[in-house]
């Protein structure tokens, strides 16, 4: 160890290592029971791997909009790591570092977390040991990781509710509510390459962890510098139980009751391709449209749950390339309808069949508009939105989700709020709606129906009609508090039975929203920078854009700056916007660009927006506003360039 010490210094001396990497590594090998994690650090320090190194150990994982996410397999993977290997080629054991998603940083996650809620449990009522939720996807390590948690919550106090196998995150959310646990976790890196893997955590709610819980168990995470633990007296243990098929069937069915018009389905369903690219959507949702009368294939080489997730390039139905081999077996047998979501499933992409006899896929923001466009056409054509409570009735999406969506909002009279990415934020609006309900009418409100949650929220509060963000996500009801590609499909499925019942296709449906209301089109892109050198490239170029802020882009003057890095800004109903590293350029032509770095992947991420006048020349307005996106992108990326050299 000495010698070790010495040739990281030696290395901290020549430039090579950060001195945060150094301190790091030491903090590691002292509180970790890893077999693997000496031989591993020392076999990449004898070989020179700096970098790999500085990757690995320049910080120590924090919670983002998406919780704690990291590798699990190392750019380069030790012989220590890899020992006899295991499933689906994995290594047998999880990437050594601070910065990695491993044992070491899975174990202090999990015991903060549980540190926080018992003391709140025991705040409210002393004795009781607390309930948690632990689900898993696909991905390498998921399974191992979840028992790990389940494991450590049994033997912390605590009654632990371990999904049997793979399920979507939306079901953690769920369950949560559902046996009304105090928190929850799932393990997901949700859309990420193969090599990630993550830890995502909710609140009793439902919904993933928001101020202030949020830091406070980041406190609790941090103050832990070894996984070492002790579990408590046997009589003080918690009890581990499985969920399996029966609760499958309580999810199921609840989702069913967001349903506007089934009767539609009596005409028979869409013909669909659905593939779950090697993670779980398929448990729930090809059962759940067959029911409704849909005729669903799925992708055999596809459907194997499989963490490689070996026939795609990226697990993300937001990327094309993800739903070619649906694409070709929709052509093959004439489907109506391709949906995919990705592993833990709560993002759904999809493609239709345009009257041009082709698939055409719609991005994030187009789905959501056509659905949020479809509930609230139906809940007001159906009365269940009227003038009597369309006060009352709102839309909430994220700020970078497409200005189509407040259009609609708008056109049917509804609110629509606008909050900051993560779909947290969603759901704490929900969480609000539901705590405006007067106490003794809400008594019982997580085992009411979706209609009697309803008439309350629209008679004593604010109901929930639809939600969503750019980014595939969506959701249209407030008994699970997070996106939910599961919903999504059937949703979806629904909206085109309603196109076939009114003899149009889904893309003729998209043209009349453009027709009616202009053409809205967004484009998203990235500048990717990973390890320690990317982190710093990427805190460096979004500061740039506040210390050096544009006055003209493109040609064009820069008329408004949004900085919500200030903290200062509320929402339209008057709620502070959390302080957050994101930036809005509003240009005097209608084209607004916004700049955001990930909170969960080394990238930083560019949200353009643009839009023509209503009428009945789309395409020809489509045309325009595309080419306007690409002037402006081409415009911005030059100018990222450069302020990152």
């Amino acid at each position: 160890m000495e010698k070790l010490e010495q040739l990281l210094d030696q290395a901290v001396n020549d430039g090579q290592l950060l001195a945060s990497s150094k301190e790091n590594i030491l903090l590691f090998l002292a509180g970790t029971k890893s077999p693997v994690a000496l031989p591993a650090v020392t076999e990449l320090v004898e070989a020179g791997q700096w970098q790999e190194l500085n990757d690995r150990f320049f910080k120590t994982l924090a919670f983002g909009t998406g919780g704690l996410r990291g590798r699990t397999i190392g750019k380069v993977v030790t012989s220590a790591e890899q020992g006899k290997g295991a499933v689906n080629d994995r290594p047998e054991f999880p990437c050594v570092g601070t910065a990695c998603m491993n044992y070491f940083n899975l174990t202090r996650s999990m015991r903060g977390l549980i540190t926080y809620v018992k003391r709140h449990v025991e705040a409210t009522e002393p004795g009781r040991k607390p309930k948690i939720i632990v689900g898993h996807d696909t991905r390498h390590f998921s399974r191992d990781f979840a028992e790990l948690c389940a494991k450590i919550g049994s033997d912390l106090g605590c009654h632990v509710y371990l999904f049997d196998g793979p399920r979507s995150t939306p079901q953690v959310s769920f369950a949560i509510r559902e046996l009304n646990c105090d928190t929850g976790v799932v393990l997901t890196a949700s859309h990420n390459p193969a090599h990630d893997n993550g830890f995502k955590a909710y609140f009793s709610d439902g919904a993933q962890l928001v101020p202030p819980h949020d830091k406070s168990v980041i406190d609790e995470v941090n103050a832990l510098k070894s996984e070492e633990y002790s579990p408590l007296p046997i009589e003080e243990q918690g009890s581990i139980t499985e969920l399996g098929a029966d609760f499958d069937a309580i999810y199921s069915d609840r989702l069913k009751s967001i349903m506007l018009r089934p009767e539609l389905f009596q005409q028979g369903g869409a013909k669909v391709v659905f593939t779950n690219l090697h993670g779980t959507g398929g448990h729930i949702i090809v059962p759940l449209l067959k029911s409704l009368g849909c005729d669903v294939q799925t992708v055999p080489a596809q459907d194997i749950q499989d963490g490689r997730f070996p026939t795609v390039a990226s697990p993300n139905p937001e990327n094309s390339p993800a739903l070619s081999m649906a694409i070709a077996q929709a052509n093959d047998n004439g489907a109506d309808i391709v949906i995919a979501t990705d592993p833990d499933a709560d993002r759904m992409g999809v493609a239709v069949r345009g009257q041009d006899g082709e698939m055409h896929l719609l991005t994030g923001n187009q789905i959501g508009s056509l659905l949020a466009w479809y509930r609230c056409m139906s809940m007001v054509e159906m009365g269940i939105i009227n003038d009597s409570n369309r006060s009352r009735a709102v839309m909430v999406k994220t700020f970078v989700t497409t200005q189509l969506q407040d259009v609609i909002g708008e056109h049917f009279g509804l609110q629509v709020i606008n909050v900051l990415t993560g779909f947290k934020y969603i759901a704490q609006k929900l969480g609000k709606y539901e705590a405006a309900i007067p106490a003794d009418k809400r008594q019982d409100y997580r085992r009411m129906s979706e209609v009697e949650t309803r008439n309350l929220r629209l008679q004593y509060s604010k109901y929930f009609v639809f939600g969503g963000e750019e980014s595939y996500g969506y959701l249209s009801q407030d008994f699970v508090r997070d996106k939910d590609a599961n919903a999504a499909a059937m949703l979806f499925a629904e909206l085109a039975a309603y196109a076939q019942s009114i003899g149009k296709g889904l893309l003729e449906l998209l043209n009349d929203l453009f027709a009616q209301f202009g053409v809205y089109l967004e484009m998203g892109k990235s500048l990717v920078m990973e390890g320690a050198d990317g982190a710093a490239k990427i805190a460096a170029l979004s500061a740039s854009y506040i210390s050096q802020p544009l006055t003209e882009i493109d040609g064009t003057k820069v008329v408004k700056v949004r900085d919500f890095s200030r903290g200062d800004m509320v929402d339209v109903e008057g709620d502070p916007i959390p302080k957050e590293n994101m930036i809005f350029m509003d240009l005097e032509d209608g084209r607004s660009f916004a700049v955001r770095p990930s909170g969960t992947e080394p990238k930083i991420k560019y949200y353009l927006f643009g839009h023509g006048k209503p009428g009945d020349d789309v395409e020809t307005s489509r045309a325009q506003v595309h080419a306007s996106l690409d002037s402006l992108w081409a415009a911005v990326e030059k100018d990222a360039l450069m302020r990152s050299k």
